[in-house]
Formats: structure tokens, sequence, C-alpha cells
């Protein structure tokens, strides 16, 4: 079955609909740190993390001149992983990622501003372990813009919980990026289908530009 017949099969079957944008939206930057651009680094994900950081560019941009909340998360864990439980048993690589390293920084293309937040975190998901579900509770946040990679991993996680903890979910498809296309198209489709709106980036840039 191709993917537009799967597509339309979903739709027949009450799947793929459409949460829509809502009135109080952030930005969530998930793990756009340079372990995945850089060349050398275990994680360096071409080119899909780094095409995915330069789309996101023009993105985090906009959200600014909306005044729209932007959330950045990054990884770190403590020497030898000891507070990565399984997680890096299961992903060795992410053992390199740890507060002094420079790999664990975020992009410069995207660096934070002063006033912007920055979460560390220690699983796939931005909301497990963290606090950025009640932080955007009290910002009256309905609807949580994704950008950040891996697709598969940290990306379809934080759609997955972000639906769980009631907001609309929404992923620009070019703002993401994984190592591969399989599974990066895969888990687009399938959060798509079950747990928020997959869109273009050009649908979002004018969403924002209409609250500027």
């Amino acid at each position: 079955m191709s993917t537009g017949d799967l597509a339309d099969d979903y739709r027949r079957h009450g799947l793929a609909a459409r949460v829509g944008f809502g009135e109080r939206p952030a930005l969530l930057v998930v793990d756009f740190v340079k372990a995945y651009t850089t060349p050398g680094s275990p994680l360096y994900a071409p080119p899909g993390v780094p095409d995915a950081v330069r789309a996101s560019v023009p993105l985090l941009a906009a959200a600014r001149r909306a005044s729209v909340p932007v959330i950045y998360t990054t990884v770190a864990y403590a020497p030898g992983g000891r507070d990565g439980g399984v997680f890096v048993r299961k992903v060795p690589a992410l053992l390199q990622l740890t507060r002094d390293s420079p790999l664990a920084a975020i992009v410069d293309e995207l660096a934070p501003m002063p006033d912007e937040l920055v979460i560390e975190k220690k699983y796939a998901s931005a909301f497990f372990g963290t606090h950025i579900a009640a932080t955007l509770t009290a910002q009256r946040v309905d609807t949580i813009i994704i950008a950040g990679c891996s697709t598969s991993g940290c990306v379809r996680a934080t759609a997955v919980d972000g639906m769980q903890h009631g907001f609309r979910v929404i992923v620009p498809r070019e703002c993401v990026g994984d190592r591969a296309p399989g599974p990066h198209e895969a888990n687009l489709f399938d959060i798509d289908g079950k747990y928020g709106d997959v869109t273009s980036l050009d649908e979002v840039l004018a969403y924002l530009g209409s609250r500027s």
C-alpha cells in the first residue's frame, strides 16, 4: 500500500483528524545540540539533522517576533552516565553528552536568548522528568510547535507526551530530522496519524506571522 493510500485508509477509519492551532503557542526546540551536527561525533546525523537546523532558523525568528515562548531541551549526564538509566545502556553514544562537553551545547544557529528557558533532560521525551508541562500550563499555552531531533526518538516521544498532557501538537516537517529517511518518514506519518499535526514550515510561519 502506498503512503497516499495508507493515509486515505487512516482517514476512512477515523485516524489523522486535525487538531489545528490554538490560541497560545510555544516553540519547543528539542535537542538541537552540536553532537548531531558535528562531523566525527558518534551522533552526527547528516543530512537530516543539519538540514532541520537550517530550516528552524526562520521558525525561531518568527516565534520571537510573535513573542511566543521558546523552550529548549538539551541532554547531559553525570560522568559514566549513572543518571542515564537503561537509556544510556541502550544508546551508549549518549555517554558523550556530559555537561562539560561542547557537543552537548545547543547549535550556534539557534542559540538561546538570555531570557529563553533551557531544560536539561535525561530521557527521550522533553516532558519526562522535567518541569516543562507545569511551565507551559502556567503560561496558559495550549499549542506546542516542535522542532528538533531525532524524529523517531525525542521528537516522537515529546509529541506523544505533549498530546497526553493536553497540548495541541504541531510538527513542521522541515524542522525535524533523523539519522535516516526511513525512520524519519515513518514517524512523521505516525505522529500525524495519532498524536498531532505534521504541517509545512510555511503553514507554521503564516500562523506565527498572523500573531506578530
